[in-house]
């Protein structure tokens, strides 16, 4: 479970539930601004969709940067105030729903990831939403690897799968003292 508070979709503290690749397929993200569609089920207060992807800068001489199209907070916005307003902790979940990030460099991410969309498609072939105005993304190698990018499993995928502890460790304590700069997608 990811719970991220802070999200325009939120109503009022409440949890956005992210349907992610562990245990029961569960990621919560409090707050979350989310579009009324037939896709989001709400469920006790709680959005219920597929994934969640920000974008993760790390600097030489500043801190860490989060951008999360998503967030109340600012945009850009640290991962320090991210990190304390929107994550907030995994001390209060049950040690089986413990969230995971998978953080994949920007280069391996525009190099790899593709979607045909196939995910934004009703059973008929219709659209659950309108697609966007640009083609589906796609590689020399194949249409379709989002599952690829949302699956938790190490095995899987590109990047490295990372604890939400092990996250903040790795990102919140180098950024103003990391040797190189570095860009990272996180889903």
């Amino acid at each position: 479970m990811v719970p991220l508070w802070k999200q325009k979709s939120g109503r009022g503290d409440q949890p956005v539930i992210w349907v992610c690749d562990i245990p029961a397929r569960l990621t919560i993200l409090m707050s979350q601004t989310v579009l009324n569609n037939h896709h989001d089920v709400i469920m006790r207060s709680c959005v219920f969709q597929d994934y969640h992807v920000v974008l993760l800068q790390v600097g030489l001489q500043s801190d860490t940067l989060l951008y999360d199209l998503d967030s109340e907070l600012s945009f850009p916005c640290s991962l320090k105030l991210y990190a304390n307003q929107a994550l907030r902790s995994d001390h209060h979940i049950n040690p089986t729903y413990h969230r995971k990030l998978r953080v994949v460099p920007a280069d391996s991410f525009l190099l790899n990831f593709a979607s045909d969309r196939s995910h934004m498609r009703n059973s008929d072939g219709s659209w659950r939403m309108p697609p966007p105005p640009y083609p589906p993304i796609q590689t020399t190698e194949t249409q379709m690897n989002l599952d690829d990018f949302i699956s938790m499993n190490p095995a899987v995928g590109w990047g490295a799968v990372l604890s939400l502890d092990h996250f903040l460790q790795r990102f919140m304590a180098g950024s103003s003292s990391s040797s190189t700069s570095s860009t990272a997608a996180s889903s």
